[in-house]
């Protein structure tokens, strides 16, 4: 779980007892789980999760509980090929998950899980025990073992063409040799143990280089409380530290561009999704998964069939979906919010008649512009910074997260504050029955830090559900937001704009713990609660 956002002290906590805790992001009253995307199921036989295997026997001899075998060959060699296949859920032809199968195969050629079958004789028998569990096992070190046994498979990339081939991953040392300078080399796709010493004048990686450099020189910056120090040039050989310290920088380098490839393959919206840490080796948080809209817990349905649509030529000129709920439209001609906080925003839903190009459609398209998840350097964990400018009253984002009770989420809450994090939304618009806990499931708004002078303002939209117990939560600008700046919004913000005093305890008998608040803006009201 990734450190406490901005202005949270992880140490400090106060709630007022019976109503909303501190630890809640937000307010908006007006006044079967995703996987990460990896190869994820592996077919094992036994219980040490062993490849799974085609046993084969000369004929007239016989297997307990099977028909006798005769002899034959696989046209593909590679063992493994049936066990890597990264297809979750697949068993062999004719099989169920923990079974076993006897299949018997013609003096035609098939096909079975990637195997081809060329028998000899005119009969030929396959003894398949499969059981499918989830493979947690990454992409990268199911090449390796490929490789080191010399094996193909191409569900995972490794054919006969490319099973030899040597691709610079990253740098791991350095040393000189009699004037020459060598660099310790980490093949792509190859285990540690076929790391080679090669000279420089063979590298042809000029990133690589100056990543190895960069890394080298940070780590040399941040010895001695900051103190920098200056490399010397007549080193011929790098201290263990140092080296330590780069491998760990390019396996992270590696992790989070991963993470950042997984985002943009999971996010339905234009904007591209960027990863950046460039402060400590801290890599992808290992329990989120993103999702791009509400996921409700059991027990809750979320209603996403609208009741109702306009049938308007122009949504901007005629009577359109929030006239009929009694409000204006939200948005002006350039896409910009023109009403208050804390007045609902309706937009036309899947029974208008209107088109995707309507200007009342706006929230429901996403985030239209590139977005970094970055590590901050002030020790708040990670933020959410644009990389481009964005006009003042935009639209910027949704708030997404698994939708739970408001019981369920004082439970949590108490969680999460002894562990200094902070990801509840109270969907109290109308009611007070739902909050969206951002913690586990959630997108980039998960990374977003609190200000007390925040460049972001909560809006409640209601598009396809149009149940006022459960509106969206969007976000949009507050002022011109250049790029590289950070986001962020007020996590004690009701969509009225006014801040919330149910985290307050005003009880004179019992002594509040302040949460200190970190934002460092100027207008910051040193706390949090």
């Amino acid at each position: 779980m990734r450190a406490a956002p901005l202005g949270i002290d992880p140490k400090a906590h106060v709630g007022k007892p019976g109503r909303r805790p501190a630890h809640r992001r937000g307010s908006i009253s007006p006044a079967a789980e995703p996987r990460p995307l990896r190869d994820r199921v592996t077919p094992t036989e036994g219980r040490n999760s062993r490849p799974l295997r085609v046993v084969r026997k000369r004929a007239g001899r016989r297997r307990q509980g099977g028909p006798p075998l005769t002899s034959g060959r696989l046209a593909d060699s590679s063992l493994l090929a049936l066990a890597l296949q990264p297809h979750a859920g697949r068993t062999g032809a004719g099989l169920n998950e923990s079974s076993t199968r006897w299949r018997r195969l013609g003096p035609r050629r098939e096909e079975v899980r990637g195997w081809s079958a060329a028998p000899r004789s005119p009969e030929f028998y396959f003894l398949i025990v499969a059981w499918c569990v989830p493979c947690l096992v990454s992409l990268d070190t199911l090449q390796e073992l490929c490789r080191k046994e010399k094996l193909t498979c191409k569900s995972i990339g490794i054919t006969k063409r490319n099973l030899n081939n040597y691709e610079v991953e990253y740098l791991c040392d350095y040393k000189v040799v009699k004037d020459m300078e060598y660099y310790l080399v980490k093949w792509k796709g190859w285990p540690d143990s076929t790391n080679t010493w090669e000279p420089l004048q063979n590298l042809k990686c000029p990133l690589l280089l100056r990543q190895f450099y960069n890394d080298k020189h940070n780590y040399l910056s941040q010895v001695k409380k900051g103190k920098a120090i200056i490399p010397k040039d007549n080193d011929k050989t790098l201290k263990p530290a140092i080296a330590e310290y780069i491998v760990k920088k390019a396996k992270q380098r590696i992790a989070l561009q991963r993470w950042q490839d997984e985002l943009n393959r999971r996010k339905n919206h234009k904007g591209m999704i960027f990863v950046e840490n460039t402060v400590d080796l801290e890599g992808p948080p290992s329990n989120f998964y993103y999702i791009n809209e509400y996921k409700p817990a059991p027990g809750i349905s979320l209603v996403n069939e609208a009741t109702f649509g306009c049938s308007c030529t122009d949504c901007f000129f005629e009577k359109c979906c929030p006239a009929e709920a009694g409000v204006v439209l939200a948005y002006n001609k350039n896409q910009q919010i023109r009403i208050p906080p804390g007045t609902p925003i309706y937009e036309c839903n899947s029974r208008c008649r209107c088109g995707p190009d309507c200007p009342n459609r706006i929230v429901q398209k996403g985030t239209r512009y590139s977005l970094c998840i970055f590590r901050t350097s002030n020790g708040c964990g990670w933020g959410v910074k644009t990389l481009v400018k964005i006009k003042r009253m935009s639209f910027v984002m949704e708030y997404v997260g698994e939708v739970i009770t408001s019981e369920e989420a004082e439970r949590r809450g108490q969680l999460y504050d002894n562990k200094g994090i902070t990801y509840l939304f109270d969907l109290d618009y109308e009611s007070d029955e739902f909050t969206v806990d951002a913690a586990r499931y959630g997108n980039v708004s998960h990374f977003v830090n609190h200000s007390c002078d925040p460049n972001l303002q909560v809006f409640n939209v209601f598009i396809d559900n149009l149940d006022t117990r459960l509106p969206r939560i969007a976000l949009f600008s507050t002022r011109t937001i250049h790029a590289g700046e950070e986001l962020t919004f007020d996590y004690q913000m009701k969509g009225s704009g006014d801040i919330s005093s149910d985290s307050i305890d005003h009880s004179p008998a019992k002594k509040r713990v302040r949460t200190v608040c970190k934002c460092g803006a100027v207008t910051c009201r040193g706390y949090l609660n």
